[in-house]
């Protein structure tokens, strides 16, 4: 069923949506319309090609596409070209659209709509007409059906999740649990991404957001359960997989055994990330080794790792990075701080406070504040070592996105120690220091969830683990799974020794994999750094160029959610097909 018609809401979406918001841009001229993909022009390129594709999807898998928030094109341009590609390939496919169906959502950030505003119910005046009219441009495709959220709740569920949300004990709402499925865990992890914070006790209005995302997340449990009790589904795609929306529909469809697709942009251009089941943030930390150990390879192999790594340094072959053109001068820079290179110093590096707040057994601190506390306490005992954090510079504003972090490390490491120990060196999120050279010359890193973990192993940095980095258990680092073994890790500090040479190759193979094996390459997706969504859908073969056999990364997504085939690109086999600069 359609929701509204997206042509007669443009002109009111325009003027009640927030100006600043990156649909807005979308809406009125950085990223028009015309940005967004056109299905009717590329499908009228070879319709009777279509028409012979839609002939045959009864007799198909059935796939749902829980996009859900229409107003995020940087998710719903690529999941519409999935939504083509899989009915070339004799799929049913069907998408989910929220209507403003919900109180709270992923969308929605401080910066947006005001906490006030939020707790009294007032999403739907700020966000949701414009969000509605993007997603039905975006998956207006010819005989595939969109679904409205709305559609598959009852009143009595409305009144019941305004019940459970506003009697919840707060301190309960994290755990909280809906017939034995997990719901409070994504609703506290959406509050918290809402805000820009870790701590929701820091605010005023915290635990009235955190009722409004439980709210929220009850309604998509509710709605999502009613839609497949109604209609039956091989494979429930959502991007990423966590917070609300998508975490509650991956959960509630997990729940009745129905298989799962979680996804989100990669770091290099023209590439995504997919996982089954959980959310990557979960798979990555404990994909099999097997999946890399043992695939072909050759010299070719180690010197485009090598030269990949090295780009990383300037973000110019992808289009998620934080610290382009960055200042190399490690001189300079002791000279500025007092840091001394001649005495061993250990690196330190942190996460975005608020990023993916989920639970994750393995690690040795329930924050990674806890983490940065004890660990400057530390070193406060340890004069004979130097500590240097480096703050991520995302908590300034990630690329692509407009949350700024509201619990800055900075400020939380100077409440909890005002005078810093003259052994410990702080290098700010705003610093244009480069994060690459500064930890080149650590005798060792600390690290809790960042991805540069497999940078650092690849170059021989010994690197320590005390969070969810999806570096651990593969063999490469030192993890620490409680805060005793944390700190009997610490106690073996300065190491004094890079990594031997088997194991960097080892680090360097996996590297490969998580980068050009895991990363899928989708060359339709033609990068623009102007626009936002940072991309468009380029299709020179108009609807064939997204038959099987075109695009080997498309024909790896496109067989792991119809067949439940590994998320793997095989560059070692088809080359890396990478835009680079």
């Amino acid at each position: 069923m359609g929701i509204r018609n997206p042509r007669a809401l443009l002109g009111g979406a325009v003027r009640r949506i927030a100006r600043t918001s990156p649909i807005a841009k979308v809406i009125e001229g950085r990223g028009s319309p015309s940005h967004l993909p056109d299905w009717r022009a590329i499908i009228a390129t070879d319709q009777a090609l279509w028409r012979e594709a839609l002939a045959k999807i009864a007799a198909g898998p059935r796939i749902l596409m829980a996009s859900s928030i229409g107003g995020h094109p940087q998710f719903t341009v690529l999941e519409s070209a999935l939504n083509v590609s899989l009915t070339l390939r004799g799929a049913c496919v069907d998408t989910l659209l929220c209507d403003a169906a919900v109180p709270a959502c992923q969308r929605a950030k401080i910066a947006g709509i005001a906490p006030a505003a939020l707790v009294r119910g007032e999403l739907d005046r700020v966000f949701c007409d414009g969000c509605i009219a993007t997603g039905e441009l975006v998956f207006t495709i010819p005989g595939l059906e969109r679904l409205a959220t709305s559609r598959f709740l009852t009143e009595a569920e409305r009144v019941r999740a305004q019940e459970i949300a506003s009697t919840v004990p707060a301190d309960a709402i994290g755990s909280y649990e809906l017939d034995g499925v997990p719901i409070g865990e994504h609703a506290k992890a959406g509050a918290l991404r809402y805000y820009g914070i870790g701590d929701l006790s820091l605010e005023p209005d915290g635990e009235g957001v955190l009722r409004r995302y439980l709210e929220a997340s009850l309604l998509t449990a509710f709605a999502v359960r009613n839609l497949l009790a109604e209609r039956t589904y091989d494979t429930v795609v959502t991007n990423h997989g966590i917070y609300t929306p998508h975490g509650i529909v991956n959960t509630v469809a997990r729940a009745k055994g129905i298989r799962t697709a979680c996804w989100n942009l990669a770091y290099r251009k023209q590439c995504a990330i997919f996982s089954h089941g959980d959310t990557y943030h979960h798979t990555l930390l404990n994909e099999p080794t097997s999946e890399w150990e043992s695939f072909p390879w050759s010299e070719t192999h180690e010197a485009d790792i090598v030269a990949y790594l090295n780009s990383r340094r300037h973000g110019k072959r992808d289009w998620i990075w934080f610290n382009r053109d960055a200042d190399e001068d490690m001189v300079g820079f002791a000279r500025a701080t007092g840091i001394d290179w001649s005495r061993p110093v250990i690196g330190m590096l942190t996460n975005v406070v608020w990023d993916a707040q989920l639970h994750y057994p393995a690690n040795a601190f329930p924050t990674m504040l806890d983490w940065v506390h004890e660990t400057v306490r530390y070193f406060a005992g340890r004069p004979d070592l130097q500590l240097l954090i480096r703050v991520h510079p995302g908590e300034l504003a990630p690329p692509g996105g407009n949350t700024v972090s509201r619990q800055p490390a900075v400020e939380e490491i100077r409440k909890a120690f005002p005078e810093l120990p003259k052994n410990i060196f702080i290098i700010p999120p705003e610093s244009g220091i480069s994060t690459y050279a500064a930890m080149g010359r650590c005798d060792s890193v600390i690290i809790y969830g960042t991805k540069t973990g497999v940078e650092l192993t690849s170059v021989g940095i010994p690197v320590i683990v005390a969070g969810e980095a999806w570096i651990r258990n593969k063999g490469l680092t030192l993890d620490a799974t409680s805060v005793e073994q944390y700190r009997q890790i610490l106690g073996t500090l300065p190491l004094g020794r890079r990594m031997d040479e088997a194991t960097v190759a080892r680090a360097r193979r996996y590297a490969y994999h998580f980068f050009f094996r895991r990363m899928i390459p989708l060359p339709f997706l033609q990068h623009r750094a102007d626009r936002w969504p940072p991309f468009t859908i380029e299709a020179p073969e108009g609807l064939r160029e997204f038959l099987p056999g075109r695009h080997p990364g498309l024909d790896a997504l496109c067989d792991g959610i119809l067949k439940g085939s590994p998320f793997v690109y095989r560059a070692e086999e088809f080359g890396l097909h990478d835009q680079a600069e």
